[in-house]
């Protein structure tokens, strides 16, 4: 099963490709920001902000109560360990 994850924005990677730094639990991986970027000024402005992250993409941004909420309930179900797993092995 895919789902999406929240991670916050820690910094812009290639600004010309719409990459971006994300931080899932401690994992940080470069994530496509190209479905959030027209929503702001810059793609700086979008540093510090919380998104939801799918197949390597930030599908929309959201805030951090949200996200936390999420992580939370994720966590009951066990489901982050498996994602975040996923996530390190795609980093190689």
């Amino acid at each position: 099963m895919c789902l999406g994850i929240p991670g916050k924005i820690v910094a812009i990677s290639d600004a010309v490709q719409l990459l971006g730094i994300v931080d899932v639990g401690g994992i940080q991986r470069s994530v496509d920001l190209s479905c959030v970027a027209q929503d702001f000024a810059s793609l700086d402005s979008l540093i510090g902000h919380w998104v939801l992250v799918h197949v390597g993409f930030a599908m929309s941004v959201i805030d951090e109560a949200e996200a936390q909420a999420t992580l939370a309930v994720l966590t009951e179900l066990g489901q982050v360990q498996e994602e975040l797993i996923a996530m390190q092995e795609g980093q190689s």
